[in-house]
């Protein structure tokens, strides 16, 4: 697979490069550079004047930015791009003629993009240039090795041939303004080795105001220069250009000046290309950000502080700062370390796209890896991870791993599967108080939280899911036994506060992952409530504790889903309201309710229900039970027709005529896409829950996998196919599957398909590799464990698995 992107669909690629909770900054289709998130927050607008550029020398030099024509919706709606004499100005370039920026400099004709992820490769065209051009963008990834991941560092790697008949002399260049200015504090750009660094310092009132972008290139030829021009209007930039144009090459570092401080640097590197030669120049960037003003959750209301209030607080720190004092010492290492951690890198991604799945499969898996190397994901000074939901624009989206939007991801837990116990750690002793309620956003720094709001219902109960899938993937029975304590007093507060006649479902009102709570027996929150408890169940059985209560109520509850809450169809809701203790309000998100509001209640019960609606996330619990290692649980012939009706009610093959009050921009008109509910037997709700006309990726990921679970693969593909479709970078960025914020957590649903389609298990206590596919005939398909990776499948008709790195040891394969 080498999926292509050219023309109009490099207008909206954004690929990120970076490390796991370390920052980022993206790669775009074209070959700029922008989305700059290095100060632990997202700027997705952040479009600095930053750029490479070369010069052929001839009698007349041809220079070029490498880069292809800009996108027309950048002309006028250009993002942030701060300025030497205005370096505080936001969104100046919005209407001015695009200032600040190289939009008006020659530049290729055309580009072709294609990704592997975590290498992004461009190859520019233009045939007036007589220099082959291309990038290849990228930054570590080394699972399960999540340190050599999380490193704040990304490689560049130019590669020029020579396509003529006769020698060519040529200069490179790399080259930026300083867009690590920010409020007060000195700023500067010197030389630190075969490169620039561009600093910020920070103030005794703001220290989290430094921060510092390393530049170099591994070549001993490099000339650093410091001292570009200082002036108003265009001058610095007009001044460049000249020299570039000229092919000059300046070797200058001049002393910073705070009154006139060095408004950037530039990189040039000679070179000499005969017929058909090649040169690749690699250039290492890095940036360190020690502080941040992040602090959440601490405190009831008090998210935001001014500056004064959070000088005497802890607040987040990045991992990468107990590595590293300095940008200097993460150029320095990002220099020393580059082959070992290319090697490493592409180890994984060959080994990765080695898979013979079907392409689509793996450009969903591959695309939506990219969220790890996103702003969403943070890891502190003690090693564990913290994340939003997603990323707005220059904030996170929702704070606290938030654990029914976690729920979905699929992708941590195997690639990093440390990384993901770190969140069950958070979850299970930071968040969870002595009664067993679990705050479903954990604050940051990571430590105690409130216990004032509702606890999620699918979050909590997913939770003890996930800690059975953990233990499966570890092996550890000593760390299962060190969570048993917290686990069983989370199953036990779940029992006692949403089913309190021991039902084996949930019926008082239970808060869930659409920011509204479910009036009565629901199968979407009461499958997550049986599969809980078959995992109390099984992982009882590990330690030798007793668990009857727990058998007797999940069969209770699997009874009551398939007699009472199936139509012959699918499952639905039964709305009920009048016999519990609890009376129908306002939802949690809200704090008051008006009085049209309650008049409809009045009349109609709780808002926010779906009664006989048909519900994408309706089974999702059985779908939490297969990805943790619980197989074929639940009434599997019921499970399956209720999917089945999923793929043929909300599935639509376009949505010109449907109604979408709600957050259409996901998809709409002629796309198609799996819509949160549809009501195909009428009786929709006057207000249904929240979104529910909506289309998220994250849900329609883990629909299409389950799906292929019970056997239906290509119906599976064709909710896969419709998502794809609408990520095409005409429209939106392929590498951003976004919902509540730019890469968003849930879209990590995807890897699921990888286990869906082939039904590879790895479980390290049993020391046993499961493969049960769904797919006829031999296939190779990645697999990833917390000691190695490595391709799995069917060879010859007979099960085998290849240990690429590391170890896994599987004492038996069970086909």
């Amino acid at each position: 697979m080498n999926k292509t992107y050219t023309g109009d669909k490099l207008n909206y690629i954004g690929f990120p490069l970076g490390g796991l909770g370390a920052g980022m900054f993206n790669v775009e289709g074209t070959g700029a550079f922008a989305a700059f998130s290095l100060r632990n927050a997202p700027n997705v607008n952040l479009e600095p004047c930053l750029f490479s550029a070369v010069t052929v020398k001839g009698e007349h030099n041809i220079s070029r930015v490498i880069e292809s024509q800009v996108p027309k919706h950048k002309i006028y709606g250009a993002a942030t791009a701060p300025t030497v004499s205005r370096p505080y100005e936001e969104n100046f370039a919005r209407g001015t003629g695009s200032y600040g920026r190289t939009y008006g400099l020659p530049r290729f004709k055309n580009a072709v993009f294609s990704a592997h992820f975590p290498f992004a490769d461009i190859c520019f065209e233009d045939d007036a240039f007589p220099l082959t051009t291309s990038l290849t963008a990228w930054s570590p990834f080394t699972p399960p090795n999540a340190d050599d991941s999380s490193y704040p560092l990304a490689y560049l790697e130019y590669t020029f041939e020579n396509k003529t008949d006769h020698p060519i002399e040529a200069v490179y260049y790399y080259s930026s303004m300083n867009f690590m200015v920010l409020g007060d504090g000195n700023r500067s750009a010197y030389r630190a080795g075969n490169g620039f660094v561009l600093s910020q310092d920070g103030t005794q009132k703001q220290p989290w105001n430094q921060g510092a972008f390393f530049a170099s290139v591994n070549d001993p030829t490099v000339k650093v220069n410091t001292a570009l021009f200082r002036g108003g209007w265009y001058d610095t930039l007009t001044m460049l250009w000249n020299d570039i144009q000229a092919a000059k090459t300046i070797d200058c570092d001049r002393e910073n000046d705070p009154d006139y401080p060095n408004p950037g640097a530039s990189l040039s590197v000679e070179f000499s290309l005969n017929p058909g030669e090649k040169k690749t120049i690699v250039v290492n960037c890095g940036w360190y950000v020690p502080d941040s003003r992040l602090r959440v959750g601490h405190e009831k209301d008090l998210d935001k502080y001014t500056d004064e209030e959070l000088l005497g607080l802890e607040r987040y720190r990045p991992w990468y700062t107990t590595r590293f004092s300095s940008a200097e010492e993460v150029g320095a290492f990002a220099a020393d370390q580059y082959e070992r951690l290319y090697q490493a890198t592409k180890l994984f991604s060959d080994t990765f796209y080695a898979s013979t799945l079907p392409d689509v499969v793996m450009e969903a898996v591959g695309a939506n890896l990219s969220i790890l190397k996103s702003p969403t994901a943070l890891r502190q000074t003690d090693g564990r991870l913290w994340c939003w939901e997603g990323s707005c624009d220059s904030v996170g989206s929702c704070h606290g791993s938030c654990t029914h939007v976690w729920n979905y991801a699929q992708a941590l837990c195997h690639l990093f599967p440390e990384m993901e116990r770190s969140l069950r750690q958070t979850e299970f002793f930071d968040s969870q108080n002595e009664e067993g309620h679990q705050n479903f956003r954990s604050s940051l720094p990571i430590g105690e939280t409130g216990h004032d709001f509702h606890a999620a219902a699918d979050g909590q109960l997913g939770g003890i899911l996930k800690v059975y899938r953990e233990f499966l993937i570890c092996g550890d029975e000593a760390w299962l036994k060190k969570f048993w304590p917290r686990v069983r007093s989370s199953m036990d507060y779940c029992i006692g506060l949403w089913d309190k006649k021991r039902e084996g479902v949930l019926k008082e009102p239970h808060h869930n992952t659409y920011d509204i709570e479910f009036w009565g027996a629901d199968v979407m929150c009461s499958s997550f409530y049986v599969s809980a408890l078959k995992a109390m169940v099984e992982m009882g059985k590990v330690l030798g504790e007793n668990c009857e209560e727990y058998q007797q109520l999940m069969e209770k509850g699997l009874s009551y889903l398939s007699e009472n809450l199936y139509n012959g169809e699918y499952f639905y809701q039964q709305v009920e309201w009048k016999t519990l203790e609890a009376k129908p309000g306002q939802s949690a998100i809200n704090d008051r309710i008006s009085p049209e509001a309650e008049a409809l209640i009045e009349e109609h019960g709780p808002k926010y229900q779906y009664g006989k609606g048909c519900i994408s996330d309706g089974v999702l619990g059985f779908w939490m039970a297969e990805v943790c290692g619980l197989h074929g649980f639940g009434d599997t012939e019921k499970i399956a027709s209720h999917l089945n009706c999923i793929h043929r009610y909300n599935l639509p093959e376009n949505l010109l005529e449907h109604s979408n009050p709600q957050r259409p921009g996901y998809c709409l008109g002629d796309e198609s896409g799996l819509l949160l509910c549809s009501w195909p037997h009428g009786e929709k709700p006057f207000l249904p829950f929240v979104y529910s006309d909506e289309v998220w990726t994250g849900i329609e990921y883990q629909v299409a996998s389950h799906l292929m679970f019970m056997g239906e693969i290509e119906k599976g593909l064709d909710i896969v196919r419709a998502c794809r479709n609408r990520y095409q970078g005409d429209v939106r960025n392929p590498f951003d599957e976004y919902e509540c914020g730019h890469w968003y957590a849930r879209a990590m649903a995807s890897y699921g398909l990888l286990e869906g389609m082939t039904g590879i298990q790895y479980d390290a206590y049993h020391k046993t590799l499961k493969i049960d596919p769904r797919i006829e005939g031999d296939f190779d398909s990645f697999i990833c464990t917390d000691t190695g990776y490595g391709l799995a499948g069917i060879k010859d008709g007979k099960p085998y698995l290849n240990v690429v790195s590391g170890t896994i040891e599987a004492e038996q394969i069970v086909q």
